[in-house]
């Protein structure tokens, strides 16, 4: 199974401006993913950055990172990926958020062991929520089948525990890995009206048919958003080191 690793890093951000250079524990935050998805999970070959920016590309080159400059009109990472895809022949791409810093190697492993299912065109993770987020439309939930399909995402608290049974929350993780048919068949479709309610891209999977399917890690992430955030990753980061 030939597998391409993308990283996705546009500069722009409407919340946090300049969000891939942004410096934590002393690296820009696009270092900490990219030293991650190379941490001996996949061939440092089959790691690269996808960015719409020179600047990016420049820092990139300038730290001997494999990287490449892709279209500005992208609306997604997922369209990112598509375009790299087009260039880079693989049987799964995987798509690695640039702003996931406290990305691991187990979250790529798990990916890759879901894909190695002949049934999985999709993959994702998912991993148990903290009470405090179960209300936080930010914190997007997952619930799943017995086998591992998604069932359903969404900003609201699914499921709903009427009886107060204690149901377990599980949030999702913008991990994602696809096969090449699949990714091609999204970025056909137009976007569908329950990602466009929800503002969830994996939605347009669902509702087109096309089955998800999704790992539980015990390994949360926080995504970087805004700049109140970054402290605690870097500090989250330096523990880890």
């Amino acid at each position: 199974m030939r597998v391409l690793a993308v990283i996705p890093a546009r500069l722009a951000s409407t919340r946090l401006a300049r969000k891939p250079l942004r410096e934590i524990a002393g690296e820009p935050m696009l270092g900490h993913v990219y030293r991650a998805a190379q941490s001996g999970v996949l061939p440092p070959e089959d790691v690269l950055i996808a960015t719409d920016s020179d600047e990016i590309l420049a820092l990139c080159r300038e730290r001997g990172w494999n990287a490449e400059l892709t279209s500005d009109r992208h609306r997604s990472g997922t369209e990112r990926v598509h375009e790299i895809a087009q260039r880079h022949p693989a049987d799964v791409y995987l798509n690695i958020q640039g702003d996931e810093p406290l990305t691991r190697a187990e979250h790529l492993r798990d990916l890759l062991a879901l894909l190695e299912r002949p049934e999985v065109a999709v993959g994702t993770l998912k991993t148990p929520m903290a009470a405090e987020d179960i209300e936080n439309p930010n914190a997007v939930k997952v619930v799943t089948a017995s086998d591992g399909r998604a069932l359903y995402f969404s900003r609201a608290a699914i499921p709903h525990d009427r009886d107060r049974s204690g149901v377990r929350y599980f949030r999702h993780l913008g991990f994602y890995g696809y096969r090449r048919d699949a990714l091609d068949r999204f970025c056909s479709l137009p976007e569908s009206e329950l990602e466009r309610s929800e503002r969830l891209e994996q939605l347009r999977f669902l509702e087109n048919g096309i089955p998800i399917f999704v790992a539980e890690t015990p390994f949360d992430t926080i995504g970087v958003d805004t700049a109140e955030v970054l402290p605690k990753v870097a500090s989250l980061l330096q523990h880890r080191i």
